[in-house]
């Protein structure tokens, strides 16, 4: 707007000018960016998982060298982080595979001419755990994991049992 005297009256019919507000977007909750797909996402991004193992790279050189105990234990920590990144993107990625794999089968089933079939959550569920435990099973992992679980439950069950001093 302009700037005006305050000691002349301001006229009734002045000019205005109007100035456009800027709209802000954000691009995950808008139309105009499109659908996200994961597929395409992972395909469009694949340069950033190399340069990721050049960082984990230097960061274990780093390790190596580092003398500060303090510093030593950032980088552990970041790393740690690294891996864990690493492998729930391989975890959701082998998801993504399993469910693309099921849905091509009932395209196949449908083209065939039968109805199509989906699974619930919890057979999706024993699915997945039947393949985590031959995955075990091929590595030789299998006894040491079921030995946790079974330790584990044993102290679930111990904390519902009543203990030595009320009987």
């Amino acid at each position: 707007p302009l700037e005006m005297s305050a000691k002349k009256s301001v006229p009734f019919l002045r000019q205005v000018i109007s100035v456009t507000k800027k709209v802000h977007r954000d691009p995950r909750f808008d139309d105009l960016s499109g659908e996200y797909k994961p597929e395409i996402f992972m395909k469009t991004y694949s340069f950033l998982d190399s340069i990721k193992k050049q960082e984990k790279e230097m960061i274990q050189k780093q390790l190596k060298k580092c003398q500060n105990m303090e510093q030593k234990e950032k980088l552990q920590q970041l790393l740690n982080r690294m891996t864990q990144q690493e492998q729930a993107q391989k975890k959701q990625q082998k998801l993504r595979e399993r469910e693309l794999s099921l849905k091509r089968q009932q395209r196949e089933l449908a083209k065939q001419g039968k109805k199509p079939f989906f699974l619930k959550k919890s057979e999706k569920r024993k699915l997945e755990l039947a393949e985590k435990y031959a995955e075990l099973k091929r590595s030789g992992k299998l006894e040491s994991f079921l030995n946790k679980k079974r330790k584990r439950n044993a102290i679930k069950d111990k904390r519902h049992l009543p203990s030595q001093k009320n009987l």
